[in-house]
């Protein structure tokens, strides 16, 4: 008998990320344990379930060549590696202070999602070629300055509201508006631009960036159906999300993906034969684009999600761009 699986985590059927945040709706009710090992498990993860891609999405040979390409994968999916690694282990503590059993189950499934992702990402740089005796000392190695620059602050912001002031829905906040919301229209750009070059880094984003929908969408329902409940909580609320925008606006992320921006940028010129035609986004072949433009066109994304998820939960968007609440 097949089990019945989700549209929304469905391979085939999924939306992408920037459509499927903005537009589907889900709760932690539906997305429970039952949901989580049929819809997932053995939906979207049926034959992709070890290396996040399909045996027959291989990896090229060039990509386990030196060159700019292959330098440039390593430290996009290093540093995916390490946050997700570090969302994990703060999951933790959202498992242990969810208020209700539907919270309880979800999150604990994120937190599975979360450490798959991260084995996913290092592993994918084994299948490069890189070895795996010395993975995770290797990777903490290259992505030192990143996780003490960026990833510490953000774990510190967020340990104090979940675990120092043991604020559930603060946390649930943090997490899926200001961490995810920044992250994820960067994940959906991966997916774009590895799918023509790599079938199977292509498959991986792919996978991530379903699980990110669930995640992405869930939370904003559990926030939005919190503010329905307790009005008296919206103020906190959107000063919590005031502060994060205000950490993530100080740290140096673009110092991080421009570097290896350009390297992708000479890579994909010396493959070009390759990428043809493809485009990134509607009109715009990937050929044509700039670093820059790859890196402006994802924080446009990031906006444009924000004001979805925003209004989907009756909260101002301006708060994400640093300004006041508006009162007409």
């Amino acid at each position: 008998m097949t089990e019945f699986v989700a549209p929304e985590a469905d391979w085939d059927k999924a939306p992408g990320l920037l459509d499927g945040a903005k537009e589907l709706t889900l709760g932690p009710e539906e997305c429970d344990l039952s949901y989580w090992f049929t819809s997932v498990a053995q939906g979207t993860l049926r034959d992709r379930g070890d290396t996040g891609h399909h045996a027959d999405a291989v990896v090229p040979s060039f990509l386990k060549e030196p060159g700019p390409l292959r330098d440039a994968l390593t430290l996009e999916f290093g540093f995916r590696a390490l946050s997700e690694e570090m969302a994990t282990r703060i999951l933790g503590r959202y498992v242990t202070i969810a208020p209700g059993i539907p919270e309880l189950e979800f999150y604990a499934t994120q937190l599975i999602d979360e450490a798959r992702h991260a084995r996913v990402f290092r592993n994918h740089l084994v299948e490069l070629g890189h070895p795996a005796g010395s993975l995770l000392r290797d990777v903490d190695d290259m992505a030192a300055d990143y996780r003490r620059r960026v990833l510490e602050p953000v774990k510190e912001f967020t340990d104090d509201i979940v675990t120092g002031q043991s604020d559930f829905i603060g946390g649930v906040a943090v997490f899926a508006i200001v961490i995810e919301g920044v992250l994820a229209p960067a994940a959906e750009l991966s997916e774009r631009k590895w799918t023509p070059l790599s079938p199977a880094t292509g498959e991986i984003s792919r996978g991530t960036a379903i699980d990110e929908i669930r995640h992405l969408t869930v939370a904003s329902t559990i926030l939005r159906d919190h503010v329905v409940k307790h009005p008296e909580y919206k103020p906190r609320l959107l000063e919590i999300l005031r502060a994060g925008v205000r950490l993530w606006d100080e740290l140096p992320d673009r110092e991080y993906v421009l570097p290896r921006e350009e390297m992708f940028q000479k890579g994909m010129q010396e493959h070009a034969d390759l990428i043809g035609d493809y485009e990134l986004w509607p009109g715009v072949r990937m050929l044509d684009t700039t670093p820059e433009q790859r890196y402006d066109m994802a924080e446009q994304w990031t906006d444009e999600m924000a004001e979805a998820r925003m209004a989907y939960m009756g909260l101002p968007v301006d708060v994400l761009a640093g300004g006041q609440e508006s009162t007409g």
